[in-house]
């Protein structure tokens, strides 16, 4: 374990596995799920493997004597016998796969910034054209980081990606061409759990992606603390704007704006 790094490789290796916060994906969980736990590790403190079990949905939770952090490492015949139990009691039906309506997405809603004043300064005809070089260029940059677009409402789009750091991108190259055009958008993004209807998504992770972009600034990509932590090890770069109350949903987000890409 010593020779696979110096001190300062791992000290920032620790410092960015502890600044991670997956916390709001854990009721996304679906499958059956162990969590085991070394009572004296002080590494991780038990409270955080007992907290992990309760927020996932039936896991069971197993406090093991011992202090390492990998729990194999110490008895693995006992670990082993855990999981072997575990398997039998759960079943083969229980460990089926979720269904298929609900996965795990990325959401980013744009908007172009004070649409409304700009339709009324400058008339229905010039500001249809520009609404079509809008969609005509969301639709080719979503679909260029392998995007979907889900909606569009003129002066607001909604697209769902398999990756955030492509969401990221997508949302980046749209606010920079759009610019060009004299569009100037903001956007929001979140990853969560979403439900597929038809051509459509919905779910609560839907809705708090679409209370990110209520709280951005013009012309900036606000995102969840969910999708700073998923692009971890990428060369997008964060400024944090602190904690929000979004309307509507539980708890204080910790918001981040990306900075470059």
């Amino acid at each position: 374990m010593r020779l696979i790094s110096g001190p300062g490789a791992f000290r920032a290796y620790a410092q960015e596995a502890f600044s991670r916060d997956v916390r709001s994906l854990l009721r996304s969980i679906q499958v059956p799920t162990l969590v085991i736990h070394r009572r004296d590790n002080r590494y991780y403190p038990v409270a955080l493997g007992r907290y992990l079990a309760a927020r996932i949905e039936g896991a069971r939770f197993v406090v093991m004597p011992g202090a390492d952090t990998a729990p194999f490492w110490e008895d693995p015949d006992r670990v082993v016998e855990l999981f072997r139990e575990f398997i039998d009691e759960v079943g083969p039906q229980s460990t089926a796969p979720a269904p298929v309506d609900r996965v795990m997405a990325t959401i980013l809603f744009t908007d172009i910034v004070a649409s409304t004043e700009k339709a009324q300064s400058m008339g229905d005809a010039l500001w249809r054209r520009l609404l079509e070089v809008h969609d005509s260029i969301s639709q080719r940059l979503v679909g260029e980081y392998a995007g979907k677009l889900v909606k569009n409402t003129g002066d607001r789009i909604m697209a769902r990606f398999d990756s955030p750091g492509r969401a990221i991108l997508s949302a980046a190259a749209l606010r920079n061409e759009l610019l060009q055009a004299e569009l100037p958008i903001r956007a929001g993004i979140h990853t969560g759990e979403v439900e597929l209807r038809g051509a459509d998504v919905s779910g609560v992770g839907v809705h708090i992606a679409a209370r990110v972009i209520a709280a951005s600034a013009p012309e900036e990509i606000l995102v969840s603390r969910t999708v700073k932590d998923l692009v971890v090890g990428s060369q997008i770069r964060f400024e944090d704007r602190g904690t929000h109350s979004l309307r509507g949903v539980e708890g204080d987000w910790q918001l981040f704006a990306v900075a470059s890409t």
